[in-house]
């Protein structure tokens, strides 16, 4: 979407959003390609023992055919809710293809996610299908029988206690599919994201959140495609940083993406895989850049061919950003969005030079401002909201049925990201803070809200307040302030047990690795807990 320019400048005043009526993201980066040149190699899956299976485009699209053909064999209709419970599998990509193209509406679904967080966004979205693997299945047992609407559990390897095999079923059903014609308008995903207070908001997007997402893309990536591009991202397709900024915008362009589910990331690996297979550009967070970083003489072990590194999640630094230039040879651009609404800023090293602590320029198309809490814009150089000015093509459509919150995210026509930052008299943008207590940890960012709810269902505990704390390698990890009911009393044993109650229920990411229990909570009048307070408790210790 991005003219090939020399200055930011020029890329904003020549640019213009082309959004068709009818589009559906199934056709567009799988038989689009497949239609004209079938043979063209679409994704690169590396196995635990480094051993690559190729996918190519007509594979892409048979497979996806014959599951779209299973699926509605099930009695899956337009704008039902499909569960895709993987890490970065075949089966995920062939999943979400196959629900688009039927006009059904994807539901990712993070593979560390415990049962209790299954649960809540299984009955919430309504689901109607869930495809995974044996993993999800010993999660999903304890908790099925309370899902209603969830009516075939499809496994990945091989059949189980209530559920399907995918492929010995896929093969009984033809690869030749009629895609709907769906709207740009239309629902096409509903993906999770964190909140602050109660459960979790289902961000529904339409099919038209693809062509949001490339004029982002293309600017993070230095006017991504370009020829021999092939990228890579260690951030899993259940989150929209690697389903949408990374799997479907390249297969979109005709790009390969190299698939690797890694068992336990580390440095060394993602350099020999990034030697080993030719990655031409990736999405690493910060937290993994790190981690690369900590890996001593980089850049004489390994040859790399790399052209461009992005990274988004957490501002970069100075230093960050100069290992980057001497290991990869490249100047990592960093970009800024958030699920409801995603890659709207970001710096591109083709026309700007980059700037520490400053997260990049508006892309274009996104007009972003900064503006008070009714939607008024406040002057260069101050502190307010980070937003955006609706209609644009990367919005949400709504939060799944919760439409006082959908209200309340924008004022006016602004929406406000929940972000606080200031912008320069040049527009370039400075992350602040965050108004809404989201916690980022690893790239993630959680919601303190549902991990309290968890671990109110404790036994011990009678109230519980979570905030993020700095952490050297994971920008911030989670601290929970415990307040025990009678008859219980703090140990390390208890504080062990109710990490293990998290990590087991919500998911591996989220429990909390710092738990101090306390006499009292800070509250407001009306019986809110004060997390700011808590946190400035936090600093002080530290």
């Amino acid at each position: 979407m991005l003219p090939d320019k020399t200055t930011y400048e020029e890329l904003c005043a020549q640019f213009n959003w082309d959004i068709p009526e009818h589009f559906n993201i199934g056709v567009d980066v799988c038989d689009k390609w497949a239609n004209e040149e079938p043979d063209r190699l679409a994704l690169k899956f590396v196995n635990t023992d480094g051993q690559s299976q190729d996918i190519t485009y007509g594979q892409l699209k048979e497979q996806s055919n014959q599951l779209a053909n299973l699926l509605t064999h099930r009695g899956l209709e337009r704008g039902e809710r499909v569960g895709i419970l993987l890490p970065q599998t075949l089966e995920t990509a062939i999943s979400h293809i196959a629900v688009y193209k039927m006009g059904a509406i994807a539901v990712p679904l993070f593979t560390l996610f415990g049962p209790e967080a299954l649960e809540y966004r299984l009955k919430n979205s309504g689901t109607r299908i869930i495809i995974t693997n044996m993993d999800g299945v010993q999660k999903l047992t304890g908790i099925r029988d309370r899902l209603a609407d969830l009516c075939h559990v499809f496994t990945i390897d091989g059949d189980h206690s209530d559920t399907q095999d995918l492929g010995a079923e896929m093969e009984n059903h033809s690869d030749i599919f009629q895609p709907v014609n769906t709207r740009a308008e239309d629902p096409a995903v509903l993906i999770y994201t964190s909140g602050t207070t109660g459960q979790p908001k289902g961000a529904l997007h339409a099919h038209r959140v693809l062509l949001g997402h490339l004029p982002g893309v293309e600017m993070s990536h230095d006017f991504f495609p370009k020829p021999g591009d092939r990228i890579w991202t260690p951030a899993d397709w259940a989150w929209i940083g690697g389903l949408l900024d990374v799997l479907l915008p390249a297969l979109h362009h005709g790009i390969p993406v190299i698939a690797r589910r890694f068992e336990k990331f580390t440095g060394e690996a993602a350099f020999q895989l990034m030697q080993d297979f030719g990655v031409r550009n990736a999405f690493l967070p910060p937290t993994a850049l790190k981690m690369m970083r900590s890996v001593p003489d980089a850049a004489e072990r390994w040859k790399l061919d790399v052209r461009t590194i992005a990274s988004g999640g957490e501002t970069l630094g100075a230093e960050l950003l100069a290992w980057g230039r001497e290991v990869f040879g490249v100047t990592i651009n960093e970009f800024y969005g958030q699920t409801e609404c995603n890659l709207i800023v970001s710096s591109c090293s083709a026309v700007m030079d980059a700037r520490p602590g400053i997260m990049g320029r508006p892309v274009p198309g996104h007009d972003v401002a900064i503006v008070t809490g009714n939607g008024a814009p406040v002057p260069d150089g101050e502190l307010g909201n980070i937003a955006v000015r609706s209609p644009n093509p990367v919005m949400f459509l709504e939060y799944w049925d919760k439409p006082d919150a959908t209200e309340s995210k924008f004022a006016g026509e602004w929406l406000l990201t929940g972000d606080t930052g200031v912008r320069d008299e040049k527009g370039w943008l400075r992350f602040v803070g965050r108004d809404d207590d989201i916690i980022t940890s690893s790239g993630y960012r959680i919601g303190p809200g549902e991990i309290e709810d968890c671990l109110l269902r404790h036994k011990a505990i009678r109230m519980a307040g979570v905030v993020g704390v700095p952490d050297e390698e994971r920008t911030e990890i989670v601290k929970a302030f415990i307040l025990l009911e009678d008859g219980f009393e703090p140990s390390t044993e208890l504080a062990e047990d109710i990490q293990v109650w998290v990590k087991t229920r919500l998911a591996a990411h989220e429990y909390p690795r710092i738990v101090e229990f306390v006499d009292e909570l800070p509250m407001t009048a009306t019986g809110k807990i004060i997390r700011k307070d808590l946190r400035a408790c936090s600093l002080g210790a530290l």
